[in-house]
């Protein structure tokens, strides 16, 4: 059972089917891509408080195994289902619970001596703003339990706070947020998409983040960038940091996604550490670049299966995801690359057709689509990317 329906399931789908699994997407919105390409679709909300409903459905369904490829709004759901039948899961349910909730999160790395911002979760908008002398201004407002970096806001005046947290609010499927410390990062912001192995953690494939400083959301990840240009004592450091949460958590076997910085006071900081595959087609370019097939390692744990072996990726280049985005609303019309772009196009996604509708780029979820790009050095991947404007065109009437 694959949890959700948006074109980030592709592969998981595909990767199963190779595998000879018939998968049964779910989900309440029927006409999502993914369910014409399962084998059976229901129509049941996957939020955390319906979970009863996709156990329910699971038990008759008789499943054997439960994943929420990519589908962030799932992950709690699948982890219940999975502990509730007795099926593989990356992690417990209640695991599971704290990393997919901001504040629970950031609380537990606080009580666990981890490197964190200060922060706070709310219900009550009131209550936030009588805590406005608890915080180090300026501070980031986010719902507890969005991805995509939907709902996120910075906000330097209090006096700006509850417009900000009406847009979390607006975002946020349980109706908490949460406020913290802005926390000034030391060159870019960085992630990985990580496996363990029975609790050991095995492959870390660091990324560099860009964002689109004009975008509508200066906080949605623009470009994603392999290997990451970071010194191997800060990746180690990650790596310590990131295998003493599984062994507090009890970590399992599977995929996580995971956001990190380096800030001004040269510490490293987990920003979020999620156990599902990361948006943007993160783990289907990796599967270019690497030489580690984590999709269909994630797919054969999921069912029992004997995975894959999983080890440290090995690159075959620079690697470079651009999320294809406008910054203003208006009728798509074309996607041009010009002669001038220098570099290899692995692959070129377009989600819309020529006169649709485009919303300008506040999340993950306004993308029009996707290059897969590649480099022979970084540097040609930065200029290409700073410059992109010059080979690039993306046309909205």
């Amino acid at each position: 059972m694959l949890l959700g329906g948006i074109r980030y399931l592709l592969p998981a789908i595909e990767a199963a089917h190779k595998h000879g699994i018939y998968v049964i997407t779910v989900d309440y919105l029927p006409n999502n891509i993914a369910h014409k390409y399962s084998d059976e679709y229901h129509n049941v909300s996957i939020l955390e408080r319906d979970k009863e409903k996709v156990l329910a459905l699971a038990k008759e369904l008789k499943i054997d195994g439960i994943l929420s490829y990519a589908v962030d709004p799932g992950v709690v759901t699948a982890a219940y289902v999975a502990e509730q039948m007795g099926l593989p899961f990356t992690c417990s349910y209640e695991a599971a619970s704290i990393l997919q909730d901001k504040s629970r999160f950031r609380q537990f790395l606080t009580d666990n001596g981890f490197n964190a911002p200060h922060a706070k979760g709310y219900v009550s908008s009131e209550d936030a703003i009588k805590d406005v002398d608890y915080f180090n201004w300026p501070v980031i407002v986010k719902p507890v339990d969005s991805a995509g970096s939907k709902g996120v806001s910075r906000v330097d005046d209090p006096k700006d706070l509850p417009k900000a947290i009406a847009h979390a609010l607006d975002e946020s499927h349980n109706g908490h947020f949460i406020i913290e410390d802005f926390l000034e990062k030391e060159g870019l912001s960085s992630g990985a998409e990580s496996f363990y192995v029975n609790g050991e953690l095995k492959y870390n494939a660091f990324y560099d983040q860009y964002f689109d400083a004009e975008a509508t959301n200066p906080y949605t990840p623009s470009a994603e960038c392999w290997p990451a240009d970071k010194h191997d004592y800060i990746l180690d450091d990650v790596k310590q940091q990131l295998q003493r949460l599984g062994h507090l958590l009890n970590f399992r076997t599977g995929l996580f996604n995971v956001e990190w910085r380096v800030c001004k006071d040269g510490k490293v900081y987990l920003m979020e550490v999620s156990p599902r595959a990361g948006g943007n087609r993160l783990a289907e370019i990796l599967n270019y670049a690497t030489d580690v097939d984590i999709i269909d390692a994630e797919v054969s744990k999921t069912i029992g299966e004997t995975i894959p072996m999983v080890h440290e990726p090995n690159y075959k280049g620079h690697y470079c995801i651009l999320v294809l985005h406008s910054d203003k609303a208006g009728r798509f019309k074309n996607v041009e690359i010009l002669d001038s772009f220098i570099g290899e196009i692995v692959e070129k996604e377009i989600r819309v057709n020529t006169g649709d509708s485009v919303e300008p780029f506040s999340g993950a979820n306004n993308a029009i689509g996707t290059l897969f790009l590649r480099f022979d050095t970084r540097q040609q991947m930065d200029d290409a990317l700073i410059h992109q404007k010059e080979w690039l065109k993306i046309i909205i009437e």
